[in-house]
C-alpha cells in the first residue's frame, strides 16, 4: 500500500455536463493537461470535487470512465476515490460503487454533519475497511468530526487504513500522526493543507494534496521536488507561490472559482453542483488578474 500517497496527489475538481452531473468526458482535455505535466495520482470526488453535493447514484459511472481516461493516458497512474458521507450506511453505498472501478484506495473522512464519538468514528473507518479496499482516513475538520490522536493510534492499527490525508491545518497535530506513522512502514501521510505543504514535507509526510494542483500542477511538482533535493530556500520560495495563488479564494471562495478560470482555459466546465454558483463574468476577470502573476505555472498559460 505504499506509494499511494507520495509526492502529488492532485485533488481533481468534478467537470459536469451540467449543474450537478458529473461527465468523464469533460473531464478529457483536463487530464490530458495534468498528464502532459507529468502527474500521476488523482483523488476523484474530494472537497475540490464536490464529492458530498454529487447524488451518490451518479458517482460510479463517472469514477468508472473518469479512471479508464487516466489509466489510458497515465499507465500505473493512481486513482483514489473520496467516499465521505453523512452516515456508515451512504459512505459504504458510494463506496461500492467507486469499487467498480478498481481504484487504488478509497478515501473516508469521519462521518459529516453530526460530531460523533470516537468510537462511533472507528466503527465507521471498519465497516469501510472491510470492503477490501486500502482505505486513506481524510481529517478535514472544517466539515467532518475531526480525528484525535487516540483516533489515529487505532487507525494506524487498524487493517485496511493505508494512511491520513490531513487537512486541518492543525501543525501539532499533524506533526503527532507523522510520528505515530512510523511504527507502520507502509502507512502514508499526506497534507492538504496548502499554506503548509512546505512544513509537512519537512516534518516526513511522504506528499501533499493541494486543490491548487487543478489550475498549477508545475508549481506542486516542483515544490515536492525541490524539498526531495534539499533545497530549502528554493521549497520556500515555491511554498510562497502557492500561497499567493490560494489568494484566488479572495474574489470568491471555493471550487467555482477554479472551474471559472479551468473553464476560461478551455479545460473544464464551469457547472457546479447546485447550490454552488458559477461565477460571474466580473469574478472571472477579477481571477484572472489575482493569478496572472504566477504565469508559466499555470496550465492556462500552457494550454489555453
Amino acid at each position: 500500500m505504499t506509494g499511494l500517497l507520495d509526492g502529488v496527489v492532485v485533488p481533481l475538481v468534478t467537470p459536469m455536463s451540467r449543474p450537478g452531473v458529473p461527465s468523464a468526458p469533460e473531464a478529457a482535455p483536463l487530464l490530458d493537461a495534468l498528464a502532459a505535466t507529468g502527474v500521476r495520482r488523482l483523488m476523484l470526488l474530494g472537497s475540490n470535487g464536490e464529492g458530498p453535493l454529487v447524488r451518490a447514484g451518479l458517482t460510479g459511472d463517472f469514477v468508472a470512465e473518469t479512471a479508464a481516461l487516466w489509466r489510458a493516458r497515465v499507465p500505473g497512474g493512481v486513482i483514489l476515490v473520496n467516499v465521505t458521507a453523512p452516515g456508515t450506511d451512504e459512505a459504504l453505498y458510494r463506496a461500492k460503487l467507486a469499487a467498480e472501478a478498481s481504484p487504488d484506495a478509497l478515501v473516508l473522512s469521519p462521518p459529516i454533519y453530526f460530531r460523533h464519538s470516537e468510537s462511533e468514528v472507528l466503527s465507521h473507518y471498519r465497516a469501510v475497511a472491510g470492503l477490501g479496499l486500502p482505505v486513506v482516513a481524510y481529517n478535514a475538520p472544517r466539515y467532518a468530526t475531526p480525528l484525535t490522536p487516540a483516533c489515529v493510534d487505532a487507525l494506524i492499527e487498524m487493517p485496511g487504513v493505508a494512511g491520513v490525508k490531513d487537512s486541518s491545518g492543525d501543525g501539532p497535530l499533524l506533526a503527532y500522526v507523522i510520528e505515530a506513522a512510523r511504527r507502520r512502514p507502509d502507512f502514508a501521510v499526506s497534507q492538504g493543507y496548502e499554506q503548509g505543504l512546505a512544513d509537512a514535507l519537512r516534518a516526513g509526510a511522504r506528499g501533499i494534496v493541494p486543490g491548487i494542483a487543478n489550475l498549477a500542477p508545475r508549481l506542486a511538482l516542483d515544490l515536492v521536488a525541490a524539498h526531495d533535493s534539499g533545497d530549502r530556500a528554493e521549497t520556500g520560495r515555491l511554498q510562497s507561490l502557492v500561497t499567493e495563488l490560494t489568494g484566488l479564494h479572495s474574489v470568491r471562495p471555493g471550487v467555482p472559482s477554479v472551474k471559472a478560470l479551468l473553464a476560461s482555459w478551455g479545460l473544464c466546465p464551469p457547472h457546479a453542483a447546485p447550490p454552488l454558483a458559477p461565477c460571474t463574468p466580473d469574478e472571472l476577470r477579477r481571477l484572472t488578474a489575482a493569478v496572472r502573476p504566477l504565469g508559466r505555472y499555470l496550465l492556462g498559460g500552457e494550454h489555453r
